[in-house]
């Protein structure tokens, strides 16, 4: 018998577990460079589609296709990162909204209809790496969850049998991020993609993690705690994401904007 460690041994990351210091984490503006520096070295570039684990901020005109088109060319595999994306830009995910197709994919608890479970998924050949049919051994303790599973389609048949859900999130997500525009000026900068939104506190435009970080977390947690206090919880944090869903009623979104411009007169 071999056991699930030998078999991780032969062709997973836990091969070179004592060796990561060989791996080479590449920035964004540095993906050509490494990728034309080391092209038999980089095995794939990975990537939130829309960033949003600094705040929202989504990518530039032509970046995705961009690293596309290098990965295909060099032959690195191109990854999206669809945790927060996932069922949520679009019913194919960010893949479907930018009209990409990576090679892998990984999904959070949406993929469960917010239950504790995850998947990832690609092209048949490297799907086949993975055991039984291949060398590579995965499992996991909720892998397959029955209730989970059955989570996850009664969410996606609401989600395929309701066409007109995501352009809902869209509107009412912008009505949000344009009324904060209108009300604060110039002392904000507000982000938003689909049901994805972010009101940065500086008055920079934020493309990147170098100008998200000129906010002034200081004065985004006294706008929390005024929200907090008038009956609306945002993010807690300056640096992550308001997410805005189909159970915010009519009424809850307009609560929503009347306490931010409430706000914002002060």
């Amino acid at each position: 018998m071999i056991s699930s460690f030998d078999i991780a041994k032969l062709h997973s990351l836990l091969k070179d577990f004592y060796q990561l210091t060989k791996i080479r984490i590449t920035v964004f503006d540095d993906s050509f460079r490494e990728l034309t520096s080391y092209p038999d070295e980089i095995a794939a570039i990975i990537v939130e589609p829309v960033a949003a684990n600094m705040g929202v901020v989504p990518p530039a005109d032509g970046f995705l296709e961009f690293l596309r088109e290098i990965t295909k060319h060099y032959g690195a595999l191109f990854i999206f990162d669809e945790v927060i994306t996932g069922f949520r830009l679009a019913l194919g995910g960010a893949q479907e909204y930018f009209h990409i197709t990576p090679d892998l994919s990984t999904f959070g608890k949406i993929i469960g209809g917010g239950m504790p479970v995850g998947a990832y998924g690609g092209r048949e050949d490297i799907m086949r790496m993975v055991s039984p049919d291949g060398p590579v051994y995965q499992a996991g303790t909720l892998s397959g969850n029955p209730i989970a599973t059955a989570a996850g389609l009664a969410t996606l048949r609401i989600l395929e049998a309701d066409t007109d859900i995501y352009m809902r999130l869209q509107e009412n997500t912008a009505m949000l991020a344009d009324a904060v525009r209108h009300a604060a000026g110039n002392r904000v900068h507000v982000n938003q993609i689909g049901s994805l939104m972010s009101i940065f506190f500086t008055g920079e435009d934020v493309t990147d993690y170098d100008s998200a970080t000129t906010a002034d977390t200081k004065a985004y947690a006294d706008y929390f705690g005024f929200m907090l206090d008038h009956g609306i919880y945002v993010a807690p944090s300056q640096f992550e994401s308001m997410f805005v869903s189909d159970a915010h009623t009519d009424a809850d979104i307009q609560k929503t904007i009347h306490v931010m411009q409430e706000y914002f007169a002060e």
